[in-house]
């Protein structure tokens, strides 16, 4: 029987490369895939536009477009997405970023192979000896290597990414809703990995390509560099830090509005 599978892609003005990463649901990819849904967190740019301009091309593709009621950043896009999911039925959530920096299809070995069965989460890992980097510094890459040995070190578990782009979670191991308390921006995803740790979930790495060509990061690296630490810290400490508030606004629902929808 088919796996019920939701492609996730949050967008945050990206109308340059939103347009690719549509581009990238072609028929091998999307014979696993039940449902896109693309959740714009209040783009000031075409972003929304572009993506409604795809639908109408395509109207064969499953697509929901939804619009954050207010800008929640990256991490409450993923609480919008996760509660969509669970809300639907469906038994797995693929995490795409909209900026174009990772490849859907690098997960197809992971999608026909059914290796997510075996997982409540495999997460792209764009630091793996099988990975391919393009555009991506040695300094950064130097100083991820160092937080994925301090975070294995802390998590005992091997890890290869602190947070990629590319991601597949098992629905019922987020029905908890135990992500809600977790920080709305950039550093959600490595919440998210200490988690896998205090819920005891099972978790693998799956190798990835990964590039920065006309990407805006969003990334201000040496203060998420600083919050990262003092997080880890803390944890290594009292793990029990994970069930704390770490939201600046405790009081967010997270709703979303839908836009517009295909099929």
């Amino acid at each position: 029987m088919k796996d019920k599978i939701l492609l996730f892609i949050p967008a945050y003005n990206c109308e340059k490369q939103i347009i690719r990463v549509l581009g990238q649901l072609d028929e091998d990819v999307m014979k696993y895939i039940h449902r896109v849904l693309v959740v714009n967190n209040r783009s000031s740019d075409e972003t929304e536009n572009v993506v409604k301009s795809f639908m109408k091309r395509h109207p064969d593709i499953p697509v929901t477009l939804l619009r954050n009621r207010e800008n929640y950043g990256l991490g409450g896009s993923h609480k919008v997405a996760f509660r969509y999911a669970a809300d639907g039925d469906y038994q797995y959530v693929i995490v795409l970023h909209g900026d174009d920096q990772g490849m859907l299809s690098d997960f197809i070995p992971v999608l026909s192979h059914k290796i997510y069965r075996k997982h409540d989460a495999v997460l792209g890992a764009r630091f793996m000896r099988e990975s391919r980097l393009k555009g991506y510094s040695r300094f950064r890459t130097f100083g991820n290597l160092i937080y994925d040995f301090l975070f294995a070190f802390v998590i005992r578990k091997k890890v290869y990414d602190l947070g990629s782009g590319l991601n597949m979670y098992k629905v019922e191991s987020l029905k908890s809703e135990y992500y809600l308390k977790f920080p709305d921006n950039l550093m959600f995803n490595c919440t998210m990995l200490f988690a896998t740790e205090y819920y005891a979930q099972d978790i693998c790495f799956y190798p990835i390509s990964w590039r920065e060509d006309d990407q805006v990061s969003n990334v201000k690296m040496a203060r998420q560099a600083c919050e990262t630490l003092k997080m880890l810290f803390a944890y290594y400490h009292d793990p029990t830090v994970i069930t704390g508030e770490y939201r600046e606004d405790p009081a967010r629902c997270y709703e979303a509005d839908i836009i517009d929808q295909t099929v």
